[in-house]
C-alpha cells in the first residue's frame, strides 16, 4: 500500500499547483511588500511576516509565465526551506489535498525546461495535472538571474 501525501495547492494562470504541506508555514492574502533594487525580477521585494523579513518570490517570473493582470491582488504562500522561510506569490489558492505517493509520475517532456526543473512529478486528477513543486529549488532565486550590473 502506497503512503498518502497531503498537498497544499494553488492556481497560477492555468497551471494547477501544489507543494508538499508539511513544507507549508501558512498561507496569506496580498501583504505590503517593499521592492529590492538591482536584483533578479524573480524577487517580489521582502515583507515583514510579525518581525521577521521574508523574501517574496514571484511565482509567474520564476515560472517563466505571463505577469499577472494590472490590479489582481496576489496570495502568499509562505513556504521553509533548508534556505529559510520564503513566500510564494500565487494567483489562488486552491485545497490541501491527499495524493497517494505510488501516483506520481515523471514531469511530461511537453512542460517548458524551466517550469520542468521545479517539478518533482505531476498527479493525473479528474481533468487535470496536478504540479509537485519542489520547495527547496523554488524558493532559492537562481543565481544566473541576478543582475549584477549598476545603473549608470
Amino acid at each position: 500500500m502506497s503512503a498518502v501525501e497531503r498537498c497544499c495547492t494553488f492556481r497560477l494562470a492555468d497551471l494547477y499547483i501544489g507543494i508538499e504541506v508539511m513544507r507549508v508555514q501558512e498561507v496569506l492574502r496580498a501583504q505590503d511588500t517593499t521592492p529590492v533594487p538591482l536584483t533578479t525580477p524573480v524577487v517580489g521585494g521582502l515583507m515583514n511576516l510579525r518581525g521577521e523579513i521574508v523574501t517574496t518570490v514571484d511565482l509567474r517570473c520564476r515560472l517563466g509565465l505571463a505577469p499577472a493582470d494590472p490590479g489582481s491582488e496576489p496570495m502568499n504562500v509562505v513556504i521553509r526551506s533548508a534556505d529559510g522561510v520564503v513566500s510564494l506569490l500565487v494567483d489562488a489558492i486552491e485545497d490541501v489535498i491527499e495524493v497517494d505517493e505510488g501516483d506520481l509520475e515523471a514531469p511530461p517532456a511537453t512542460l517548458p525546461e524551466r517550469l520542468r526543473e521545479l517539478v518533482v512529478g505531476v498527479y493525473t486528477l479528474e481533468g487535470e495535472l496536478l504540479l509537485l513543486l519542489d520547495a527547496e529549488r523554488v524558493g532559492a532565486v537562481p543565481a544566473a538571474d541576478v543582475q549584477a550590473t549598476v545603473p549608470a
